[in-house]
């Protein structure tokens, strides 16, 4: 995977709140550090985010946005 961003933080998926539009999502850094995001549930479906998964929240302005390899 290549972004511009220059705040990419890797880390593990601890929790994940689906509603019926958005879907909220946690994920947790190596250091400890949890980060929030809420997020289209289509997307979260489409990234077939999973509990305990390896994610990456990517920071760019006030956004915070979930890829996956």
């Amino acid at each position: 995977m290549k972004i511009s961003a220059r705040n990419t933080l890797v880390g593990k998926i601890v929790e994940i709140h689906e509603g019926p539009v958005s879907t909220e999502v946690t994920i947790e850094t190596a250091a400890g550090e949890k980060i929030v995001s809420s997020i289209t549930t289509t997307s979260a479906k489409n990234l077939g985010l999973k509990v305990g998964g390896k994610a990456y929240a990517v920071i760019k302005a006030s956004s915070v946005m979930v890829a996956v390899d």
